[in-house]
């Protein structure tokens, strides 16, 4: 049995074991090993993934951020996730309130607030925007906004998001053709109107609904913008309850935005403890 020090964070309700590996102790088969015995609910810790801290590659970086999904695919990064490790890093003694994390899908620049109970990150910049316009989902035509705000994402436009049978829906877009080798995260938007939408996200390598995800907001807030003429910062109500707010700037003409996202919400430190690993 393996003794691994462990401490648990949710970002919004997308909730995380975050794992000190500044040290190197575990290998990278390992880490995908532990995310696949200690994500699982019910049975095990419980998450939606696994967030790790390791010493940075890159010059002019704190540490080097890694998530590894429920199912113990790694994922590029999360936004979510990124908020929470960057309270986890300054609680560690890793990096200061402003950071610079070094992510497979770039570099990032969050700050952590001093009580610990939010942080706002810079997502790497979005790219790949494109409309679907007419992709066939459980035999009916839909058109889906795709864009890539570090992870791939699609939104779909609904009049009332509870009324979404997600997993049915979400795991039709998230494996569909139009979106393969990788495949896709899948999000449903319902306008609130006062730059304001309600969203629920089906989330790849968690194959599931996710009560937050971060660059899922980013993306369907960017959506919103471009095809309903919302002005940022837009409020995103996720299905924690939470709220996050999406900051950037945006350029009608070229369909595109300005400069890197940022990424605002709440995070909460759940508990500190040991995994007992078989």
């Amino acid at each position: 049995m393996r003794i691994v020090p462990v401490v648990k964070m949710s970002g919004s309700g997308n909730d995380f074991l975050m794992i000190d590996n500044g040290k190197g102790q575990l290998s990278s088969k390992e880490l995908v090993k532990l995310a696949k015995s200690a994500c699982p609910r019910r049975i095990s810790a419980g998450a939606d993934g696994l967030i790790v801290i390791e010493k940075a590659v890159q010059p002019g970086h704190a540490y080097r951020m890694r998530i590894l999904n429920a199912d113990g695919s790694e994922a590029e990064m999360c936004g979510n996730g990124s908020r929470c490790v960057a309270v986890f890093a300054n609680h560690l003694g890793v990096a200061g309130l402003t950071q610079t994390i070094e992510t497979l899908a770039g570099t990032l620049h969050a700050t952590a607030s001093e009580d610990g109970r939010s942080a706002k990150v810079s997502l790497s910049p979005p790219h790949s925007m494109e409309i679907k316009a007419a992709v066939e989902v459980l035999g009916k035509s839909t058109e889906l906004c795709f864009i890539n705000t570090g992870v791939p994402h699609a939104v779909e436009f609904v009049d009332d998001v509870s009324q979404v049978d997600l997993k049915a829906r979400g795991a039709a877009i998230r494996y569909h053709e139009a979106f393969k080798p990788q495949g896709t995260n899948a999000n449903f938007v319902q306008l609130l109107g006062g730059q304001a939408i309600k969203l629920r996200t089906y989330e790849r390598g968690v194959e599931d609904e996710t009560l937050a995800c971060g660059t899922g907001a980013t993306a369907s807030a960017i959506c919103t913008a471009l095809r309903h003429a919302y002005a940022p910062p837009i409020n995103i109500h996720v299905a924690s309850g939470d709220v996050l707010t999406i900051h950037f700037q945006l350029d009608q003409a070229q369909k595109s935005t300005q400069a890197p996202p940022f990424l605002e919400g709440p995070v909460k430190t759940v508990y500190k403890g040991e995994y007992y690993w078989e």
